[in-house]
Order: structure tokens, then C-alpha cells, then sequence
């Protein structure tokens, strides 16, 4: 098997493995910023009792440009020149469906990858409800007025 194939079966392991989490935080940031695009970081992973996680953010449309100019310009990311990127992305999350996709930007060691995920096997807001149902496996130690402040889908 190929260099290639295995980095590109590594990606969507991660994406399979922690898709609800991911559907969460997207639709997590849109009711509350609208469009934009999950950023995660694995590049200082956290151990806990539940295992591994990771740093992930959802980055507003507003915040988007000077997010990937700095993000992208990084001497150490190995990604496309950052202009045609940023633009790619830009359209990206300007046209995309956040009911039933994801804008999602990984960043790895010195990589930096862009993925538009679409026909999805569960959509965003069903990953946020998903979570929200087994709220306490995915925070334990979150008391329940702060699980009351989450904004419920209707």
C-alpha cells in the first residue's frame, strides 16, 4: 500500500471515528455564528479518563479571513499557496448547507488539510442531538445548569 493511500485512510478513520463530535461543533457554531468551518488541532492532544481529545473550534464566517491568512502562513504548514486556499475555503463556507454538511480544516503536525464533508451519514444537527442525549459521556463533568444553557434544536 502506498504512502498516499495510507495518510488518506488515516483521514477518514479520524473523520469516521469522531464524526458526532464534529457534527456537534458544527452545528454548535452555526446556531450560534452562522456559517464558518471547524478548525481541530491534533497536534497537542489531551489524555483524559475518557481517553485522547482534542483541541477543535468552530470559526465564524467573520473571523474566517484573518484565521486562515495567520493559520495558513505559518512557514511549517505544508498546504497549497494560502491565497488560492483561503479563497477555495472561503467559497467553501459561503455556499455550503450546514443542515447537512461540514467545513472542516485539520491541522496535523506540519500539515494543514481542507475537507468539505457532504452526504453525510448523520447530518450536524442530529450529531448535536446525539450528544446532547448522552450529554455526560461526552462531559463528564459538566453540572446540569450548564447543560441547560445549550441551546436545544427544535
Amino acid at each position: 500500500m502506498s504512502e498516499v493511500a495510507d495518510r488518506s485512510n488515516w483521514h477518514q478513520d479520524f473523520i469516521a471515528s469522531n464524526l458526532l463530535v464534529l457534527g456537534y461543533n458544527a452545528w454548535a457554531g452555526h446556531l450560534s455564528q452562522k456559517r464558518g468551518a471547524i478548525v481541530c488541532s491534533l497536534n497537542s492532544p489531551m489524555v483524559g479518563v475518557a481517553g485522547e481529545s482534542f483541541k477543535t473550534y468552530f470559526i465564524g464566517r467573520s473571523r474566517l479571513v484573518p484565521f486562515l491568512n495567520a493559520w495558513l502562513k505559518a512557514p511549517e504548514r505544508a498546504i497549497l499557496p494560502h491565497h488560492f486556499m483561503i479563497a477555495h475555503i472561503l467559497e467553501v463556507v459561503d455556499n455550503y448547507s450546514p443542515t447537512r454538511e461540514i467545513v472542516f480544516l485539520l491541522e496535523s503536525f506540519d500539515e494543514a488539510t481542507f475537507f468539505y464533508l457532504k452526504n453525510l451519514p448523520i447530518t450536524p444537527p442530529q450529531c448535536y442531538e446525539q450528544v446532547r442525549k448522552t450529554w455526560d459521556e461526552f462531559q463528564p463533568g459538566v453540572n446540569a445548569w450548564q447543560d441547560e444553557q445549550l441551546p436545544r434544536v427544535d
